[in-house]
């Protein structure tokens, strides 16, 4: 067992985390923690138990007020970098700190989690959580267990990946906005490139970036019984990721950055291949005054589409501007789903009883849903019987499509057991073998060795078969 938890936590240390867009960030605060910048806020009276939380999204802040609003603790939250959170979180638990009481994860972070011990056994009494089952959307409640069937996480939220789409666009190029119509333009990659080509002749951009398809890029696990697992679909998402940029069928803007935001406002300028990748360094698509002014005279599109999980609800409803009312969504080419925050206890907390409770009251109580969903402006829950009761909700955002009854339909098909623990590295590492050769910085042969190198050397347990 020792052994089994210091090869995971070797693990733990290895993951870098990209947490752009599920929840918040940490990156605005001031306080210290083992001297890195972090954002720390206590509340609740001074008289109560004290409950310390450390987290990678500000969501829990606003979770932790308002619980402390009706019961008598304090309560301290502590929201950390993503780039230093794994690594604060195993200091502290590895060295027997009795604090953090709640940690959070990602589901890539998880199976290394479990497998190093930090989280609490759920099953176990007092808590009992299998009792609970039924309440939380499959996919997610599997998520928060170990390989084991032992519960130790869970989420307040399901984060099923789907395509925004503009239905005046929609409606002119295609004749018709359903998203059920719609969806069968991404029905899979061929499908794709053809509807990217149609948009791009009637003058539309299919995507703000290639990246958008990214959360489909593979209805598979990376490894396989122990083995790197490069099937089809894998290479056929190179293939269209490739075939995006080289064809000139998006608008070329960074995803995350001003052009991409701004593309879901209206038009955009079509950025060159060179701004893309920093090499024209006199456009910053960073600076949102300074953009414009840089790219006043470039040709402009519109964009079509945005894949995102469900949380892009938000993304959009900041920047979607007058085109509000005239998205849907719909179906991508493949199931996936994009981050979530996944509570647990930590097996050291002195205050379990309590961490417990505010668990429960986060993920499992139908008022806290009821009060998320109208705090958050739209996040969608995991508790099934909220979602149930919203199935008929009317988003006016989205033509008033009934968005929770569709994100649930979309979580029905994912398939947890094809993430595993390796998947943040190797999926970087197919991105950069892909940005090599779209870009035609190495050919195609060249690209995907280098990808079989990096595997081989930072995996020395996964069987490379090129």
């Amino acid at each position: 067992m020792k052994l089994k938890k210091f090869l995971a936590t070797l693990l733990v240390g290895a993951i870098t985390l990209s947490m752009v867009a599920c929840g918040s960030d940490g990156s605005d605060g001031s306080a210290t923690l083992e001297g890195e910048n972090v954002n720390s806020e206590t509340v609740g009276s001074e008289d109560g138990e004290k409950l310390v939380i450390w987290t990678l999204a500000k969501d829990l802040q606003t979770f932790a007020e308002k619980y402390a609003e009706d019961h008598n603790v304090q309560i301290e939250t502590v929201v950390i970098e993503p780039a230093d959170y794994v690594t604060k979180v195993q200091t502290a638990l590895n060295g027997g700190q009795t604090t953090p009481d709640i940690i959070v994860g990602e589901p890539q972070m998880l199976e290394d989690f479990y497998d190093a011990e930090y989280f609490e056994d759920l099953n176990q009494e007092p808590y009992n959580a299998q009792d609970y089952a039924d309440q939380i959307v499959d996919y997610v409640w599997k998520v928060g267990q170990d390989s084991e069937g032992i519960q130790r996480a869970i989420s307040y939220q399901i984060t099923p990946a789907g395509i925004y789409y503009r239905r005046d666009i929609a409606e002119k190029v295609f004749g018709t906005e359903d998203p059920d119509e719609i969806g069968k333009l991404f029905a899979d990659y061929d499908t794709v490139l053809k509807t990217a080509k149609t948009l791009k002749d009637a003058g539309y951009r299919i995507f703000a970036s290639d990246a958008e398809i990214n959360y489909f890029s593979g209805d598979s696990a990376w490894v396989v019984d122990g083995k790197l697992n490069v099937n089809q679909a894998r290479l056929d998402y190179m293939d269209l990721v490739i075939d995006l940029y080289q064809n000139d069928y998006t608008a070329y803007a960074n995803q995350w950055s001003t052009p991409w935001y701004q593309a879901m406002a209206g038009e955009v300028p079509i950025l060159t291949a060179d701004i893309q990748n920093y090499a024209d360094d006199s456009v910053n698509v960073w600076d949102a005054e300074q953009f414009e002014e840089a790219t006043k005279d470039l040709d402009k599109t519109e964009v079509f589409a945005f894949g995102l999980p469900s949380w892009g609800v938000l993304t959009l409803r900041d920047n979607v501007g007058e085109t509000s009312g005239k998205w849907g969504v719909c179906s991508g080419p493949a199931s996936g789903f994009g981050g979530g925050t996944f509570i647990g206890i930590s097996a050291q907390s002195e205050h379990k009883d309590l961490a417990w409770d505010f668990l429960k009251w986060v993920t499992l109580d139908e008022d806290t849903a009821e009060w998320w969903i109208e705090k958050s402006e739209g996040d969608t829950v995991s508790l099934v019987s909220v979602l149930e009761k919203h199935k008929d909700d009317e988003n006016p955002v989205y033509g008033n499509e009934h968005m929770y009854s569709f994100w649930q339909s979309q979580a029905e098909d994912i398939d947890y057991s094809k993430v595993t623990r390796y998947d943040k590295v190797i999926n970087d590492a197919w991105g950069a073998a892909i940005t090599a050769i779209k870009t035609g910085e190495k050919s195609k042969d060249d690209a995907i060795a280098e990808f079989y190198d990096v595997v081989e050397s930072t995996y020395p347990d996964i069987t490379v078969e090129r």
